[in-house]
């Protein structure tokens, strides 16, 4: 039986939640072309990366009656926790089907944390509208550190299984090479001693003083 990677996989999801209700129809298209495992884990942290942005851009505006810019950041933080549980269930899924995702699992915690300390310094500090998003933003952090908590298990998991394949090609290249050498090295000596016989022969073998 496959262990859970993630303590809280799909917790925050709404039921019945699809993906078109947070991810735009170009996102839509790109998780369509993600069919590679890593190429999927780069396009959910990308989506998620755009929310961050977002997020930035609209805490520094001005309050404005005619606006309801504090929905608006709550509303993207809760897509950004939407994209993470799509992100874990995707590895989830991956881990269970033996697909290789190594390269996007280290993308993603090269990444991640620095997504991780971003969202951290937002709670940290304050803005006319931290009260509107401030329980989202809670969510938001569990969630995408249960994610990096899986995704680190799941690298550690996937370089044993891997690993011990690439090694065993590793060795069968080596010792491939190993045999052209000894070939390579056996035709020069051969190439080598017909030389020297061929030299032998045009300085003429020792004369024999019974022969006339």
């Amino acid at each position: 039986m496959v262990s859970a990677l993630f303590l809280m996989a799909a917790a925050t999801v709404t039921p019945g939640a699809q993906s078109g209700d947070y991810l735009s129809d170009e996102e839509l298209d790109k998780v369509r072309e993600a069919q590679e495992p890593s190429a999927r884990i780069e396009a959910y942290l990308s989506f998620a990366q755009a929310r961050m942005e977002r997020i930035d851009q609209y805490r520094i505006k001005p309050v404005d009656p005619n606006y309801d810019i504090g929905g608006y950041i709550d509303k993207q933080l809760d897509q950004y926790v939407r994209i993470t549980d799509e992100l874990k269930n995707w590895i989830q899924d991956q881990y269970e089907r033996h697909g290789d995702m190594r390269a996007g699992l280290k993308k993603f915690l090269e990444l991640g944390p620095t997504q991780l300390e971003h969202l951290r310094q937002i709670q940290q500090s304050s803005d006319p509208y931290s009260a509107e998003y401030r329980k989202t933003l809670g969510d938001a952090i569990d969630d995408f550190n249960d994610a990096l908590d899986g995704a680190t298990k799941a690298l550690s998991e996937q370089s044993k299984m891997f690993g011990v394949f690439k090694s065993a090609e590793k060795t069968e290249k080596t010792e491939a090479k190993a045999s052209q050498a000894r070939e390579k090295e056996d035709k020069k000596q051969l190439k080598d001693d017909k030389k020297l016989r061929k030299k032998d022969h045009e300085k003429g073998a020792p004369s024999d003083p019974d022969v006339q």
